[in-house]
């Protein structure tokens, strides 16, 4: 069910992290998340012992990124200076990119960025889209705490019921809605009429 909404019904912006399967997803536009890749950066230097061209490549795209995010907090998006400052910031990019960097690491997050070149800020040209999948990551979260506090489920039913309900859940919350007053509403409606009422708009 989750496979073929993402297929076929997802018009919007996809903002995730790096993971390979987000790849599969058919949607409008991408913003990649740049928290993930500015942690990954500290990763690096603290677990894979770079090479001593690691620090010039690092701190050029820890510029670039915190550029780019202080660019996206600017308030008129239409001014001939912002748009002066976006183009200058792939500009940036580009270079980066072109430049033959020997560090292993480097070569890694390079090819990454060829493969989400399009992905990297989107966040720039539209306002409502995020620079960071943090929102995501909050929502999913009490569903992780009822996981690890119940040891997971018991059966892949049981995993499948809990990922619908807390779907539904958080899909109520996010509208305006009482989750449970919507959900024991619709429940005595059905047992009433034998019919299951949609998801409120």
């Amino acid at each position: 069910m989750v496979a073929r909404f993402f297929r076929k019904a997802f018009r919007g912006t996809l903002v995730s992290d790096f993971w390979g399967p987000y790849n599969a997803v058919v949607c409008s536009a991408r913003q990649v998340c740049l928290a993930h890749l500015l942690r990954d950066l500290e990763h690096v230097e603290r677990y894979k012992s770079p090479s001593p061209e690691w620090p010039e490549f690092a701190k050029k795209l820890r510029r670039l990124i915190r550029d780019a995010i202080r660019l996206s907090r600017w308030a008129d998006r239409t001014s001939p200076e912002y748009v002066r400052r976006r183009d200058r910031l792939h500009a940036r990019l580009d270079a980066l990119m072109a430049t033959p960097w020997n560090d292993k690491q480097a070569r890694r997050l390079l090819k990454r960025f060829r493969r989400h070149r399009a992905d990297l800020f989107t966040f720039l040209d539209n306002p409502a889209v995020p620079f960071d999948n943090n929102a995501a990551e909050r929502a999913i979260r009490p569903a992780v705490v009822i996981r690890k506090n119940s040891h997971g489920n018991r059966s892949e039913c049981g995993a499948d019921t809990q990922a619908v309900l807390m779907s539904v859940y958080r899909t109520l919350k996010q509208r305006g809605h009482d989750p449970l007053k919507t959900i024991t509403n619709a429940l005595a409606e059905y047992l009433k009429t034998g019919i299951l009422p949609s998801l409120p708009p």
